[in-house]
């Protein structure tokens, strides 16, 4: 399955580090966050990269046109530097597609823009790039495949209050956006879709405004809720908890590993 990552928001709560980089390009430890997503991915097979590019897009493509496989891997470096033989490899064997989605598009118009690079696609996976997670993915695909569902994503739990999501036992979404109890299941950010999505969403439509609205009505909409380790990273708050992470070894999303 393919993978559709949006690159292209402005980062506005992340400032620290958004008025000079994209907030994909933001590091945890020696790579950036978009960097471990796509790794996350790979992990599980999923190879196949489409970047929904706005504002720095210019960054995320430079990033991956000098990508430097020795900084995380290990190498035999001889005569004098002039070879280098990897040990392993990160990026080798990923197909990555840019697009140029517009500065100041939605979600919603972002997913739009990249549909031509999804042709033949029967599903494919899409993402926010600003959070990670030890989400069995082959397990996620797998309940969305059996849900007969045009479009799921999976909750977890948190005290905040955005894109909170009511579902019955079996998954079915029945309410999204709406507040809920004490604690709120929440969208993650991380989507599996069936090629019909294109049929929910409208030019100028947030993906998960109107089209989640036409999904529930449809009984198409379904939820993965997820108790494992689940992290944003959408403000500095949250990047230096990354750090802290990274900095102790403690990196639960390094599935890979």
């Amino acid at each position: 399955m393919k993978v559709v990552l949006f690159c292209g928001g402005l980062g506005t709560r992340l400032r620290e580090h958004s008025d000079t980089i994209p907030k994909p390009l933001v590091n945890i430890g020696i790579r950036p966050i978009v960097w471990h997503l796509m790794r996350y991915y790979a992990h599980y097979g999923h190879k196949d990269f489409v970047l929904a590019l706005g504002y720095r897009g210019d960054l995320i493509r430079e990033y991956f046109l000098n990508y430097n496989e020795c900084v995380s891997n290990d190498f035999v470096m001889s005569e004098g530097g002039k070879k280098i033989e990897l040990l392993k490899s990160d990026i080798q064997d990923w197909r990555i597609t840019f697009v140029d989605t517009g500065l100041h598009a939605n979600i919603g118009q972002r997913l739009l823009r990249v549909r031509e690079h999804l042709q033949g696609e029967e599903s494919f996976m899409a993402n926010y790039a600003d959070g990670l997670t030890d989400l069995p993915l082959d397990q996620h695909i797998e309940q969305f495949r059996e849900s007969g569902s045009v479009a799921s994503f999976i909750a977890v739990r948190t005290s905040q209050s955005f894109h909170c999501v009511q579902a019955n036992d079996d998954g079915l979404v029945t309410g999204f956006g709406q507040i809920g109890d004490a604690e709120f299941w929440i969208n993650a950010g991380f989507f599996c879709f069936r090629k019909e999505i294109f049929d929910y969403v409208e030019e100028g439509d947030e993906l998960v405004e109107k089209p989640f609205q036409r999904l529930i009505a449809k009984n198409k909409l379904h939820v993965n809720r997820y108790r494992g380790f689940w992290q944003q990273m959408d403000t500095f708050k949250e990047k230096i908890t990354y750090d802290r992470m990274a900095a102790q070894g403690n990196c639960p999303w390094m599935v890979w590993r």
